[in-house]
């Protein structure tokens, strides 16, 4: 199986509300290679979870193109989304209990998430069995979901995530209400997925630990690109329109209204204080 590239140009969402428009998004630039591990880190309300809702096509952009592998899901219909939902793209919402039927098996609960996959030609399944090996649950397919323990509850929804065979992953907050040994646990299966199956996987997470196990970090902050991590080294980015967030503690040492200059000397960048600030 192969993952799927993404790739994010200008991306704009804006929530319609009587009290006045919120921005959630405010020109995204994000690419993501096929089968790479990518953390998305945040405050709550930064934009993390409306950016995976985005590249889920369970809502649409205001602005700007997202895609998908070779689709751009700006121009699809909603049932060509929901097909995609069914096969190509496998969605994991926060709280293990939202992907999950807590009556009923595991065996029934991939086996129902796989129904549109099995009625799409050319897709091969592999057996529920299968599926829970890969996420450390090897077993349990009679266990029923309100028998497991938390940690094994999300790696349940991780197996439902991944029922189908899907290119791209999205996991909203998968280890916020687990102790260390249950995030360890999550955070295993996802790389024995990523390493078996190649599948591209994105995690929402307000853990910056998450981050720096999953390899590349993207912070999303006031609904832009803030700052990336890659193995441990902290990168500032430059956005699509050429704007530059600067890391937390440099704000706190020079707030807006700062001016610097700009001075480039043999491939290096210095942003050196000068002027005054500006009055009201």
């Amino acid at each position: 199986m192969n993952g799927l590239a993404v790739a994010c140009r200008r991306v704009v969402h804006i929530y319609r509300a009587e009290a006045g428009d919120v921005v959630a998004l405010a020109g995204v630039d994000l690419s993501i290679g096929p089968g790479e591990m990518l953390a998305l880190v945040g405050p709550s309300g930064s934009g993390k979870s409306t950016l995976v809702a985005l590249l889920s096509g369970l809502m649409r952009a205001s602005a700007g193109r997202v895609n998908v592998g070779t689709y751009d899901l700006g121009k699809l219909t909603e049932a060509e989304l929901a097909r995609l939902r069914g096969t190509l793209i496998g969605v994991v919402l926060q709280g293990a209990a939202r992907n999950l039927l807590s009556y009923t098996t595991l065996h029934r609960n991939i086996w129902l998430a796989q129904r549109r996959a099995a009625r799409t030609a050319g897709i091969e399944l592999d057996h529920p069995d299968r599926i829970l090996d890969l996420v450390g649950l090897p077993g349990q397919g009679r266990a029923r979901i309100d028998d497991l323990a938390p940690g094994a509850r999300q790696r349940a929804a991780l197996a439902v995530g991944i029922a189908a065979g899907p290119g791209l992953l999205l996991v909203d907050e998968p280890t916020s209400q687990l102790d260390s040994t249950g995030r360890d646990e999550v955070l295993t299966a996802l790389e024995t997925v990523n390493s078996e199956r190649g599948t591209t996987i994105v995690v929402v997470t307000h853990d910056a630990a998450v981050g720096a196990r999953l390899g590349r970090a993207v912070t999303i902050r006031d609904g832009r690109v803030g700052a990336e991590g890659r193995d441990g080294q902290d990168f500032a980015v430059v956005a699509g329109d050429g704007t530059v967030q600067l890391p937390p503690d440099v704000l706190g040492a020079f707030p807006p209204g700062t001016l610097f200059t700009v001075e480039r000397e043999d491939g290096a960048v210095t942003f050196v204080v000068g002027g005054t600030q500006p009055r009201e």
